[in-house]
């Protein structure tokens, strides 16, 4: 929605940003990209995971706690993997994308696993930041094209009987899943509840044995389940 706009619901408000990053030429970078989009606010920066911490916790008790966390990965002390799992432990419904200059798979898997809703390069261009931290406070994710090639590379096997033990109906919502739906647009596709959607899902991640919707996206596609998108599903509490 752009300032322009003529008309602005009275419910808008800005999607707010947080950064956290070790090297202060990296946050005031972010704060020139985050200045140039219209629906983003940046609320508040941190030079260290302790930091970022502190300050949201004193942005929540404020009640104006971030909508998204812009998070490095690698940091001095308590690193962004380990942030992020406090994080999300403290404020659930804070979303994290994760930032790093590196694309190890395993530091990618570690992230996910701690609960980031997305993962970006560094040298992201501002749109596609712009669209990480929208996809994330939609619920989704957008992961960088050599991470989501990766992931899909990396990703383990699931157990040999994983795939034989999803009805024919879990395979239809994983298909969708894995095409970026979020289980209220699965729910409306497959004209089932959202409540049925998200028990679906919690089933298929059992069976399979993965962590996350992201995780079981990426099985999907490399299985041949579905076809890869521009945006995978991130974690949205719940299931």
């Amino acid at each position: 929605m752009s300032q322009s706009d003529p008309e602005r619901h009275a419910d808008f408000r800005p999607i707010r940003v947080f950064v956290v990053d070790d090297h202060a030429v990296v946050r005031r970078g972010m704060q020139a990209y985050l200045e140039l989009i219209d629906d983003v606010e940046l609320v508040g920066d941190a030079a260290s995971g302790q930091q970022a911490l502190d300050r949201i916790l004193a942005l929540a008790a404020a009640g104006r706690p971030p909508d998204v966390v812009m998070m490095d990965l690698v940091m001095p002390g308590l690193d962004g993997i380990a942030t992020t799992a406090a994080l999300k432990e403290r404020h659930p419904e804070v979303e994290v994308v994760a930032m790093t200059s590196f694309s190890e798979g395993e530091r990618v898997h570690s992230a996910l696993q701690a609960g980031a809703a997305g993962y970006l390069l560094k040298d992201a261009e501002a749109d596609t930041v712009a669209v990480a931290i929208r996809a994330a406070h939609r619920g989704e994710v957008h992961l960088d094209p050599v991470v989501a090639q990766q992931l899909t590379r990396s990703l383990r096997t699931p157990r040999p009987q994983a795939l034989t033990t999803l009805t024919e109906r879990e395979r239809e919502v994983l298909t969708l899943l894995a095409q970026g739906l979020s289980n209220k647009e699965i729910a409306r596709q497959l004209v089932i509840s959202e409540r049925t959607a998200r028990t679906h899902v919690s089933s298929i991640l059992a069976k399979l044995d993965l962590a996350s919707r992201t995780q079981a996206a990426l099985w999907a596609i490399r299985e041949g389940l579905s076809p890869a998108p521009s945006q995978f599903p991130g974690p949205q509490p719940p299931l």
